[in-house]
């Protein structure tokens, strides 16, 4: 286990990439062949992601539980590499989504048709990640619709978070989108806050808010509204790794910054 400081957290996400596996490195397009290595990738029913994308193969129930002890594995490797908690990824069209749905899940057995078969598979992940994670905190991030006509949506999401509150989820990680090439998304700041917020009123976990927030500003008025108990900065921390100090310079909150970086960090 590696030595770190005891104010830093780190947080592991565990994630099954379903229809979505096979794909070349970011930045390439397309799929690896067989003579690259690539492979066909499971997923609840052989439905490719959209026009040109490969079909993925149909996972057999034995399947479907030797995913569940791989996600419990990986949450073991996890705990005992140190971790301060886990997130369950159930969003963004990968595997857990892909159940989720049923525009992605056409099956016609217990893990398909109903909204109780839709989410087996996901309850059966977060319940094995839990036990194997012992007192580590266990999230989930979800995706709260499809923005697809007859997909999953914000009305089920909040039943599902209901259902993994009551399972012992330490809190739920609110995104949307990413499943199906028909999505329909009108892209805006904070345009993913508002199903946070529905989310956030019927459970008593934290929720964390996402979705274009590139200011500090914008992100320091959703927790002072109560649409979130935290907000994620993803693709402007990628942009900019010091956003966070920056942040805390415009927002007037101390931060001891390490001796070398204090000079610049002065007004």
């Amino acid at each position: 286990m590696r030595a770190v400081d005891p104010l830093t957290k780190i947080a592991v996400q565990l994630n099954h990439a379903g229809r979505k596996g096979n794909g070349r490195a970011p930045g390439k397009e397309g799929y690896l062949t067989p003579e690259e290595g690539g492979w066909v990738p499971p997923a609840p029913s052989a439905v490719a992601y959209g026009e040109g994308h490969p079909v993925p193969r149909e996972m057999t129930v034995g399947g479907i539980q030797a995913m569940v002890q791989a996600f419990a594995n990986a949450a073991d490797r996890a705990v005992r590499a140190g971790v301060d908690t886990i997130e369950v990824h159930m969003a963004h069209g990968f595997l857990i989504h892909q159940f989720l749905s049923p525009v992605s899940n056409h099956r016609t057995d217990e893990y398909g048709g109903s909204f109780e078969n839709r989410i087996r598979f996901a309850l059966e992940v977060f319940d094995a990640v839990k036990r194997a994670s012992g007192n580590v905190p266990v999230g989930v991030r979800v995706s709260a619709t499809d923005w697809i006509d007859g997909g999953w949506d914000l009305e089920q999401t909040l039943q599902l978070a209901k259902i993994l509150e009551e399972r012992g989820c330490a809190f739920i990680d609110v995104s949307t989108g990413g499943l199906a090439a028909q999505q329909q998304i009108e892209v805006s700041f904070g345009y993913q806050l508002p199903c946070a917020r529905a989310v956030k009123d019927i459970v008593d976990m934290p929720v964390f808010g996402v979705g274009l927030i590139i200011e500090p500003e914008q992100a320091e008025s959703a927790l002072i509204e109560g649409t979130c108990d935290m907000v994620d900065i993803g693709r402007a921390m990628l942009r900019n790794p010091h956003w966070g100090w920056e942040a805390a310079l415009k927002l007037g909150v101390k931060v001891d910054f390490p001796m070398p970086y204090v000079r610049g960090m002065r007004r």
